[in-house]
Protein backbone atom coordinates (compact mmCIF):
# COMPACT_ATOMS: atom_id res chain seq x y z
CA UNK A 1 0.00 0.00 0.00
CA UNK A 2 3.05 2.29 -0.70
CA UNK A 3 1.92 5.95 -1.77
CA UNK A 4 -1.70 5.45 -0.98
CA UNK A 5 -4.31 7.45 1.14
CA UNK A 6 -5.10 5.39 3.57
CA UNK A 7 -9.09 5.64 3.87
CA UNK A 8 -9.29 4.12 7.44
CA UNK A 9 -6.85 2.56 10.19
CA UNK A 10 -6.29 0.46 13.15
CA UNK A 11 -3.64 -1.00 15.19
CA UNK A 12 -3.93 -3.57 17.51
CA UNK A 13 -1.41 -4.72 20.35
CA UNK A 14 -1.06 -7.90 22.64
CA UNK A 15 0.27 -10.42 24.72
CA UNK A 16 1.31 -13.55 22.49
CA UNK A 17 -1.29 -15.80 24.36
CA UNK A 18 -3.66 -17.84 22.25
CA UNK A 19 -6.78 -16.51 23.53
CA UNK A 20 -5.65 -13.31 22.30
CA UNK A 21 -6.07 -14.40 18.62
CA UNK A 22 -10.07 -14.59 18.69
CA UNK A 23 -9.72 -10.88 19.95
CA UNK A 24 -7.50 -10.45 16.77
CA UNK A 25 -9.83 -11.83 14.38
CA UNK A 26 -12.93 -10.47 15.56
CA UNK A 27 -11.37 -6.58 16.02
CA UNK A 28 -10.79 -6.78 12.21
CA UNK A 29 -13.72 -8.22 10.82
CA UNK A 30 -15.52 -5.45 13.14
CA UNK A 31 -13.19 -3.16 11.61
CA UNK A 32 -13.53 -4.25 7.73
CA UNK A 33 -17.54 -4.62 8.15
CA UNK A 34 -17.27 -0.51 7.06
CA UNK A 35 -17.15 -2.06 3.41
CA UNK A 36 -19.91 -4.16 3.92
CA UNK A 37 -18.01 -7.62 2.49
CA UNK A 38 -19.83 -10.84 2.20
CA UNK A 39 -20.05 -13.19 4.82
CA UNK A 40 -17.63 -15.33 2.89
CA UNK A 41 -15.11 -12.29 2.33
CA UNK A 42 -15.54 -11.92 6.30
CA UNK A 43 -14.72 -15.59 6.90
CA UNK A 44 -11.62 -15.69 4.54
CA UNK A 45 -10.26 -11.88 6.58
CA UNK A 46 -11.20 -13.77 9.82
CA UNK A 47 -9.19 -17.51 9.03
CA UNK A 48 -6.28 -15.84 7.14
CA UNK A 49 -5.88 -13.41 10.55
CA UNK A 50 -6.17 -16.80 13.00
CA UNK A 51 -3.51 -18.17 10.92
CA UNK A 52 -1.49 -15.52 11.01
CA UNK A 53 -2.06 -14.44 14.78
CA UNK A 54 -1.15 -18.23 15.18
CA UNK A 55 1.93 -18.59 13.91
CA UNK A 56 3.15 -15.16 15.74
CA UNK A 57 2.31 -16.48 18.90
CA UNK A 58 3.25 -20.20 18.03
CA UNK A 59 6.42 -19.91 16.06
CA UNK A 60 7.82 -16.62 16.80
CA UNK A 61 7.46 -16.51 20.42
CA UNK A 62 7.55 -20.10 20.94
CA UNK A 63 7.31 -20.61 24.83
CA UNK A 64 7.84 -17.05 25.69
CA UNK A 65 5.76 -13.76 25.87
CA UNK A 66 6.24 -10.74 23.68
CA UNK A 67 3.94 -8.38 21.88
CA UNK A 68 1.82 -8.96 18.52
CA UNK A 69 1.12 -6.16 16.75
CA UNK A 70 -1.84 -6.08 13.78
CA UNK A 71 -2.16 -2.86 11.45
CA UNK A 72 -5.36 -3.14 9.46
CA UNK A 73 -5.44 -0.60 6.70
CA UNK A 74 -8.53 0.22 4.30
CA UNK A 75 -8.35 2.09 1.03
CA UNK A 76 -11.28 2.36 -1.34
CA UNK A 77 -12.60 -1.52 -1.16
CA UNK A 78 -8.78 -2.72 -0.59
CA UNK A 79 -7.81 -4.18 3.06
CA UNK A 80 -4.35 -4.44 4.01
CA UNK A 81 -3.44 -6.37 7.24
CA UNK A 82 0.07 -6.55 8.75
CA UNK A 83 0.53 -8.68 11.00
CA UNK A 84 4.00 -8.45 13.21
CA UNK A 85 6.49 -10.19 15.98
CA UNK A 86 9.24 -9.14 17.32
CA UNK A 87 10.65 -13.33 17.93
CA UNK A 88 12.80 -15.48 16.35
CA UNK A 89 12.29 -15.36 13.14
CA UNK A 90 12.12 -17.83 10.53
CA UNK A 91 15.47 -19.13 8.77
CA UNK A 92 14.27 -20.11 5.22
CA UNK A 93 10.38 -17.98 4.17
CA UNK A 94 10.20 -20.29 1.24
CA UNK A 95 10.40 -23.82 3.19
CA UNK A 96 8.29 -22.29 5.31
CA UNK A 97 5.20 -21.67 2.76
CA UNK A 98 5.45 -25.09 1.78
CA UNK A 99 2.35 -27.42 2.27
CA UNK A 100 2.99 -29.16 5.62
CA UNK A 101 5.85 -27.82 6.76
CA UNK A 102 5.95 -27.19 9.74
CA UNK A 103 8.40 -26.83 12.56
CA UNK A 104 6.30 -27.50 16.00
CA UNK A 105 5.00 -31.02 14.79
CA UNK A 106 5.18 -32.33 18.08
CA UNK A 107 2.31 -29.94 18.62
CA UNK A 108 0.68 -31.29 15.87
CA UNK A 109 0.75 -28.40 14.12
CA UNK A 110 -0.40 -28.52 10.47
CA UNK A 111 1.87 -26.83 8.43
CA UNK A 112 -0.38 -25.33 6.45
CA UNK A 113 -0.83 -21.82 8.06
CA UNK A 114 0.76 -19.83 5.10
CA UNK A 115 -0.88 -22.05 2.43
CA UNK A 116 -4.47 -20.87 4.56
CA UNK A 117 -3.25 -17.77 4.45
CA UNK A 118 -2.09 -17.63 0.43
CA UNK A 119 -5.91 -19.31 -0.38
CA UNK A 120 -7.91 -17.64 1.17
CA UNK A 121 -6.15 -13.53 0.23
CA UNK A 122 -5.67 -11.83 -3.08
CA UNK A 123 -2.28 -11.32 -1.61
CA UNK A 124 0.72 -12.42 0.49
CA UNK A 125 4.18 -11.00 1.47
CA UNK A 126 6.29 -12.69 4.26
CA UNK A 127 9.37 -10.76 5.75
CA UNK A 128 11.52 -12.14 8.76
CA UNK A 129 15.28 -11.83 9.78
CA UNK A 130 16.26 -14.13 12.42
CA UNK A 131 16.21 -13.15 15.77
CA UNK A 132 14.57 -9.99 14.87
CA UNK A 133 10.76 -11.13 14.19
CA UNK A 134 8.23 -11.79 11.45
CA UNK A 135 6.17 -9.45 9.23
CA UNK A 136 3.10 -10.99 7.32
CA UNK A 137 1.71 -8.96 5.23
CA UNK A 138 -2.07 -9.72 3.12
CA UNK A 139 -4.38 -8.00 0.87
CA UNK A 140 -7.97 -8.13 -0.34
CA UNK A 141 -9.83 -6.41 -2.45
CA UNK A 142 -13.75 -6.43 -1.34
CA UNK A 143 -16.25 -6.91 -4.01
CA UNK A 144 -18.35 -4.44 -4.08
CA UNK A 145 -22.12 -5.75 -4.43
CA UNK A 146 -24.82 -4.01 -6.98
CA UNK A 147 -27.58 -1.98 -5.81
CA UNK A 148 -30.69 -4.54 -6.47
CA UNK A 149 -33.09 -2.97 -8.48
CA UNK A 150 -36.97 -2.79 -7.01
CA UNK A 151 -38.62 -6.22 -8.65
CA UNK A 152 -41.93 -5.67 -10.01
CA UNK A 153 -45.12 -6.24 -7.44
CA UNK A 154 -47.66 -6.49 -9.35
CA UNK A 155 -48.11 -8.18 -13.40
CA UNK A 156 -49.22 -4.64 -14.27
CA UNK A 157 -46.02 -3.11 -13.05
CA UNK A 158 -43.69 -5.92 -14.92
CA UNK A 159 -45.81 -4.98 -17.84
CA UNK A 160 -45.08 -1.28 -17.53
CA UNK A 161 -41.07 -2.05 -16.96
Amino acid sequence: MKNKITDNEVKLEFISKSNNEAFARISIAAFVAQLDPTIEEISDIKTAVSEAVTNAIVHGYEDKLGIVTVICKIHENEVYIEISDNGKGIENVEMAKQPLYTTRPNLERSGMGFTIMESFMDELNVESILGLGTKVTMKKKIKQTEEVEDIPVTLEEALRG
